[in-house]
């Protein structure tokens, strides 16, 4: 517990001084040192927990430091200020570690804690500015440099059971999508069951975790990634810095063609904004999970259609250690993927089923 304090004391003189050198300016050992009141080296100490997070520093005598590309950091008073009436009604807490293993890593343990006491934390919110410990579907590493893309989980309690669940997860694709679109982000699409991508690539990814009784009252986790500002990390940062771990911080350990929304951005030619977009994600995100008992997926259908993107193609299911070739024909009303093969119409839900282009 006290080495637990003492990482969550670091963390956040870590993060009060990225806030003051965020802008990319360069700022002074000697000013650092004055706004905290410890000694430069302190100072230099602090930078390079930093740079061990994956950010990228520089450094020039009589100048000071600065970072090589300024930064946008989570700001919970933002993030409420531009929330719908909604979205306010049904969020129950907002956390923002700076770094913490994996935010549903937290959010798990946040509903076993209020397990144990009879309560419940529905409509909680997790975001962190980096995760150690990240995951994706079927157990892979979710890269996550500091500061530089969305990690968020989302608490939701369901009294139905996991059977009155299905499709849940594209119907959270369709109202992350939904909330970029509002912010001016075009071209954003949907790969079953769980991927954003833009011009093909991954954008983001969605992990849903439940605890308590698959047939009775259970609370869902809704895990988001979203690649926020991953390319300035590669453009400035490079992949030769030997202080961090790769797994966790280099977009080189990312094993498919991924794209950000600063690049998004560029091409729809609107300003990137991170609290935006956190507080976009939570207006569409948690009336959809307040509504979702009652419509089901099919409230959520015809919106994933429009932005299906392998419809109508030919693809290749990877099925465990076997493989099965078809055309795509979208999903059915319960979320399921239905593939037209040799053998006539075929229907898979989640599991271990992953999705390519032939």
């Amino acid at each position: 517990m006290v080495a637990q304090s003492q990482a969550t004391h670091q963390h956040q003189q870590q993060r009060a001084l990225l806030a003051l050198i965020a802008d990319g300016e360069w700022h002074s050992g000697e000013d650092l040192g004055a706004a905290f009141n410890v000694s430069r080296a302190a100072v230099w100490k602090q930078l390079q927990q930093l740079q061990a997070a994956g950010l990228s520093l520089e450094s020039e005598r009589g100048k000071g430091y600065r970072l090589s590309y300024p930064v946008q950091l989570l700001d919970a008073e933002c993030i409420r200020g531009n929330l719908s009436a909604a979205a306010k009604a049904l969020l129950s807490g907002l956390d923002i570690p700076f770094i913490i293993d994996s935010t549903n890593t937290r959010a798990m343990q946040l509903i076993e804690g209020n397990q144990a006491s009879g309560e419940h934390c529905s409509g909680r919110a997790i975001f962190a500015e980096q995760q150690t410990a990240g995951r994706g579907r079927r157990g892979r590493n979710w890269v996550s440099p500091l500061a530089s893309n969305i990690y968020c989980s989302l608490i939701w309690r369901f009294a139905s059971g996991a059977a009155a669940l299905s499709g849940l997860s594209l119907a959270v694709g369709v109202a992350t999508v939904q909330a970029l679109e509002s912010l001016g982000y075009k071209g954003v699409e949907l790969k079953w069951p769980n991927d954003l991508l833009w011009q093909g690539r991954k954008l983001g990814g969605i992990l849903l975790e439940m605890s308590g009784d698959a047939a009775g009252p259970c609370d869902i986790v809704v895990g988001i990634g979203i690649n926020v500002s991953m390319s300035q990390f590669v453009d400035k940062a490079g992949r030769d810095q030997d202080h961090y771990s790769h797994t966790v911080t280099d977009p080189a350990a990312i094993d498919q063609a991924w794209v950000d929304l600063l690049e998004a951005a560029s091409a729809a030619d609107i300003s990137l904004n991170k609290n935006a977009i956190v507080s976009a994600m939570l207006n569409q995100l948690l009336p959809m999970l307040a509504s979702f008992e009652q419509q089901g997926f099919s409230g959520s259908k015809a919106e994933w259609i429009k932005r299906d993107a392998f419809i109508g193609r030919d693809i290749v299911l990877q099925l465990g250690d076997k493989q099965l070739a078809g055309q795509y024909q979208g999903v059915d009303s319960d979320g399921a993927l239905l593939i037209n093969t040799s053998d006539g119409q075929q229907r898979f839900n989640g599991g271990e089923v992953s999705l390519r282009a032939s």
